[in-house]
């Protein structure tokens, strides 16, 4: 597997903004601070699965103490699954400068245990930070390594309400992706009405690639 050039001299845009979603409960943690103070654009929101998304990577961020309360009332069994839901993830550990790993309610071998686990039976990759900061830089990073594109639906089942539901009706259509689907979407509003739509109207969406939808449509 090749390693990513962290060390790329291209520089960002000046325009280009950076942008990390993150889940409501961590608007208090010190590593949203950081990331603000680095002029991110933070976009605190409600997740279902993880407590960041940069770009198409769901990350699962834990500090010591809750990482062993979490496998003490196997929370973070099903965290893990939720994880894999998504082809790119991530579990943070953060803390390691501060508290030693291996001391604590959790005897040493049954942690070492549980990690070996996510990383061979769940194939989630750990990442080990020093503090707030570090996780940030970390984030940071991989927002610069990661395209910047819409995260599909159709690696989640979780989704609930109509709009979603339909997103992931179109997003089984070779070629469309979630942003053609958000715009069929918008403009549309039903798979009904994107049945009966003419042609004209859907390359406005669809380019190229409207033949190819319209007889997929039947």
């Amino acid at each position: 597997m090749p390693f990513l050039n962290i060390f790329s001299t291209n520089k960002e845009p000046a325009n280009q903004k950076i942008k990390i979603i993150a889940d409501n409960r961590e608007k208090q943690s010190l590593v949203i601070s950081e990331l603000i103070s680095k002029k991110v654009e933070v976009t605190l929101k409600q997740l279902e699965i993880g407590d960041y998304i940069v770009n198409d990577v769901v990350i699962e961020r834990k500090t010591i103490s809750d990482l062993k309360s979490s496998i003490i009332d196997k929370r973070i069994f099903h965290q893990l699954q939720e994880l894999q839901k998504y082809p790119k993830n991530l579990l943070i550990i953060e803390g390691i400068s501060e508290e030693d790993i291996y001391r604590g309610i959790i005897h040493e071998n049954a942690l070492r245990g549980f990690l070996l686990t996510v990383a061979l039976e769940y194939k989630v990759p750990l990442i080990f930070t020093k503090d707030s900061k570090d996780t940030a830089l970390y984030l940071l990073v991989l927002s610069k390594k990661t395209e910047n594109k819409e995260l599909s639906l159709r690696h989640s089942r979780s989704f609930k309400s109509k709009k979603e539901q339909l997103q992931y009706i179109l997003e089984g259509f070779p070629n469309i992706g979630p942003i053609t689907a958000k715009k069929l979407i918008e403009s549309f509003h039903s798979l009904k009405s994107i049945t009966n739509a003419q042609e004209s109207d859907l390359k406005k969406i669809l380019g190229k690639k409207t033949d190819d939808f319209i007889r997929l449509l039947g």
